[in-house]
């Protein structure tokens, strides 16, 4: 019933001159639903290819990002390799690049002309500060934004800014980038036309930001760094157990603050403290508040704990390693096979229809770039 959600691009032909991690996420959600992604790298290939080692010798991020892809080596410096891409932009559905602004209007690909020459092409341009911007020539990677639009400012300890543990920057962009791309494609069903779209790691994740900047610029608060806390709700956050576990929980409404004091800190007289009755005070007497957490939890193994705030209806979290996750229950692993040897991944978030996407193959560099050219020779 529905089909596979693996065959809902299967008639989209998707070019990407990329590198690193947003455009390639972008374009590895069309590869997952089917569409077939060419990918473009130069000779030496996509630098992420060589960001690390781990996966079996290859780069995890390049893995986890190119699956189901076809990889041409192009030097879109000579004319011999330019017109094999323009070949495939002739046919293409969905163009996508992230080079520097203007380095594909160098080139001779100008977006307007191509959308010009192709109505229905949809072009995605992905870079660090957009193109008309005082930043636009700035070179821009993920930690550089995290710093650049204050997100690292708010992430970390109360004493040190910290960096998201992953490439947060990128993958708002690649998340917003393939959310436009499937706007336009919906649009183009009713009118047959194109779009251009631009995205920026800076102005993705500023948008992510809206909350801070709503609550310092209209609220006047200066937001800190809470560490495992949350700046705005209390209790919300983590607290040590007696083994030396961590575990987390989350107050969200009167009626389960009402529950915590009476069924885990075992004193219903708590929430109507004047100091405590409501999150705002909460929040303002966080310290005295944590003291009587702390008091409880400190009695109490991890497990211990987390069985009592079960039993209490408590929403909590246990503070895992990447080593948890990997025995996690919830943990959903898929099988990608690469030219090391078959590896094991943590699958896409979604499940269709009772279904997780496969993982498809990842492409080695310029795997592709003879039946490419070939097929794309003729103009």
């Amino acid at each position: 019933m529905g089909g596979s959600a693996a065959q809902d691009f299967e008639d989209l032909l998707v070019v990407s001159v990329e590198q690193a991690v947003a455009a390639p996420y972008a374009s590895g959600k069309f590869a997952e639903g089917g569409a077939r992604v060419i990918k473009v790298e130069r000779p030496e290939g996509d630098f992420a290819r060589l960001y690390d080692a781990d996966a079996m010798g290859m780069s995890s991020y390049f893995v986890w990002l190119n699956r189901g892809k076809e990889s041409v080596c192009l030097d879109l410096k000579t004319p011999e390799d330019q017109a094999v891409l323009k070949s495939m932009l002739a046919r293409a559905d969905i163009f996508i690049q992230n080079l520097m602004p203007g380095a594909m209007d160098r080139l001779g690909f100008s977006m307007e002309k191509l959308r010009e020459k192709y109505p229905s092409l949809i072009t995605c341009s992905i870079s660090g500060y957009g193109s008309g911007g005082a930043y636009s020539q700035m070179k821009a990677y993920d930690l550089l934004i995290q710093a650049e639009c204050g997100l690292a400012a708010i992430t970390g300890s109360p004493s040190e800014p910290g960096r998201v543990g992953v490439s947060i920057c990128d993958i708002a962009a690649g998340m917003t980038s393939y959310q436009a791309i499937l706007q336009a494609l919906y649009a183009r069903r009713k009118t047959g036309e194109g779009r251009h779209i631009e995205v920026s790691l800076f102005h993705a994740l500023s948008d992510w930001m809206n909350v801070p900047y709503l609550q310092h610029r209209y609220g006047g608060k200066t937001i800190g760094r809470p560490g495992l806390h949350h700046p705005t709700i209390a209790p919300y956050g983590v607290y040590p157990c007696r083994d030396g576990g961590m575990i987390l929980l989350s107050i969200q409404n009167d009626r389960e603050w009402k529950r915590l004091t009476a069924e885990v800190l075992g004193d219903a007289g708590i929430a109507s403290d004047p100091r405590f009755e409501t999150n705002i005070k909460r929040v303002t007497n966080r310290a005295e508040l944590d003291n009587i957490m702390h008091e409880v939890f400190s009695r109490n193994t991890r497990d211990e704990m987390a069985e009592i705030l079960s039993g209490a209806g408590i929403a909590y979290g246990r503070l895992n390693t990447v080593e948890d996750l990997l025995t996690h229950p919830e943990t959903r692993i898929v099988t990608t096979r690469t030219s090391s040897g078959e590896m094991e991944m943590i699958a896409a978030g979604a499940v269709v229809n009772g279904h997780l996407a496969a993982s498809r193959d990842v492409p080695d560099l310029g795997q592709h770039s003879d039946a490419i050219r070939k097929e794309f020779a003729a103009g």
